[in-house]
């Protein structure tokens, strides 16, 4: 496929870092601002310089407050048939409606695992979008990670406040992880290994296994041990699980807020 990327900041730029690693497709990327590409990749500076009816697939991946402005000039670069993806954060199908028309549109929210080819990424088409779009986008988003496809653009929100948000709790939770390491004793540089191979190993390890997160939890917390007076403390009144649902209940809402 020709592939436009409209915008290559930290997350345009991170998922065409994956996507030129896999054969067949050819991209162009539409920034002012960017001072490096990947070799191979075609860059220009505004929209009149693209040919039109050019591209299979137009990626839109600039500020949601930028679309509406900077869109419109790019409409005719995309070929009679063609596809636009946006994994602008908070922008909805009908939002981009009013932009390009009765065009097939898919909406993607990836997150930061996208950098490393582990990212995970919700995709939801309009009706407008083929079986064929559909397929190709999905096997094209999964080149930097896991694609999930979902119903409504609502599951795109509940996924934001998943996966899409979840980086951001999570290296939150490593943090402190890590500060508590340090209060223990161990300096920096221990505290950050510790922490991450234990998370790492860890979450390696649930994947390997088909027992539940329960039962390998049970397997590692011998009674009266050391395990089991760190998770009564971890566990107490459910203040984790409380905590946890709170996070993930106030992205939702937010997320549903911004579309």
């Amino acid at each position: 496929m020709k592939i436009l990327l409209i915008g290559c900041g930290k997350m345009g730029g991170a998922m065409l870092r994956q996507w030129i690693n896999h054969d067949g497709n050819h991209f162009t990327v539409a920034d002012p601002a960017v001072t490096e590409l990947p070799d191979g990749v075609t860059h220009i500076t505004k929209a009149t310089s693209l040919p039109k009816a050019e591209f299979d697939v137009i990626v839109i991946a600039i500020k949601p407050q930028m679309i509406a402005k900077l869109l419109p000039d790019y409409i005719p670069a995309l070929k009679n048939g063609g596809c636009f993806v946006s994994i602008a954060a908070g922008c909805s199908i009908a939002t981009l409606a009013d932009i390009v028309g009765d065009a097939a549109i898919i909406r993607v929210m990836p997150n930061l695992a996208a950098m490393v080819g582990m990212g995970v990424s919700g995709l939801y088409a309009n009706p407008a979008c083929s079986e064929q779009q559909v397929t190709e986008v999905t096997a094209f988003i999964a080149q930097t990670g896991r694609c999930v496809p979902l119903a409504s653009e609502d599951e795109i929100d509940r996924l934001t406040a998943v996966s899409g948000s979840g980086p951001g709790y999570v290296f939150e939770i490593m943090r402190s992880y890590v500060e508590a390491a340090k209060r223990l004793g161990f300096d920096e540089e221990t505290s950050r290994a510790l922490v991450f191979d234990t998370i790492t190993g860890t979450v390696e390890t649930a994947r390997q296994s088909d027992a539940s997160l329960d039962e390998l939890r049970n397997s590692v917390t011998s009674k009266n041990g050391t395990t089991q007076a760190g998770l009564d403390e971890l566990r107490r009144d459910g203040q984790l699980d409380t905590l946890l649902d709170d996070t993930v209940q106030a992205a939702y809402r937010r997320a549903a807020e911004l579309r």
